[in-house]
């Protein structure tokens, strides 16, 4: 079973409403803005994840790109595939999935999204901004790390336990490669260097996005330095 970001977000507004009613703040830490974007502004109902359905998509987009991908939704959504950028392919991928799943346009059912929660408008958004050569190098540093700490038996467990290859838990960046790895696509430091690659490009997806937002407010260096934390707690 998926985990989904809608999944994640009403679990985190019962967890943020429990933390609050404490007289708590909350802190969320992490990147992943779709799951941002699924707690401010709720995901409208879709059906469970189709495995079969999502390996199929997903076997087209390896083999021919996404573009291929976008020229599918164009037959079945045309007003959905106008607003996507043909090689933004997890959301290309996800409309076309609603569509042979329900039968229903997306760009219909979006104006259908509930109300965001409360807590949605209370919430502040600090980014990190740190020199892009040090930040590579923590992201090579840190997966060379998980693959030497047993990344490779954990997938291979995972899928013994019968976890589908094509699952979203191991879509995760380095799990991918990694089941790549054991089914014979390619050798292990070739997993090893592009995931590497994946995270760097994912970095910087992260960092466009953040430009992109309105009221996200900005401190250069790591979370780690303690200058920034400074200056992160002199805001509240």
């Amino acid at each position: 079973m998926n985990f989904t970001a809608a999944d994640w977000a009403r679990a985190a507004i019962e967890k943020i409403e429990e933390i609050e009613a404490r007289g708590r703040r909350v802190l969320l830490v992490g990147g992943t803005e779709l799951y941002l974007r699924a707690l401010r502004q709720p995901f409208f109902p879709s059906p469970p994840t189709d495995e079969r359905l999502r390996a199929r998509l997903t076997t087209i987009r390896e083999r021919h790109g996404p573009e291929r991908l976008h020229r599918i939704l164009e037959r079945f959504d045309p007003a959905e595939a106008d607003k996507l950028n043909p090689r933004d392919w997890p959301r290309v991928q996800r409309a076309l999935e609603f569509c042979l799943q329900t039968g229903e346009h997306i760009s219909r059912e979006r104006p259908l999204r509930p109300e965001p929660p409360a807590a949605a408008a209370r919430i502040r958004i600090f980014a990190l901004n740190p020199p892009r050569a040090e930040l590579y190098g923590r992201i090579n540093e840190r997966t060379e790390k998980h693959f030497a700490n047993g990344l490779v038996d954990e997938v291979r467990q995972l899928l013994h336990e019968g976890v589908p290859a094509e699952s979203n838990a191991l879509g995760a960046h380095g799990y991918r490669r990694v089941v790549e790895h054991l089914r014979g696509q390619r050798d292990l430091l070739s997993a090893i260097e592009q995931t590497k690659l994946d995270v760097r490009h994912y970095a910087k997806r992260q960092l466009t996005w953040f430009r992109h937002e309105p009221d996200v407010e900005w401190f250069n260096g790591f979370g780690d330095d303690t200058s920034v934390q400074r200056n992160v707690l002199a805001r509240q």
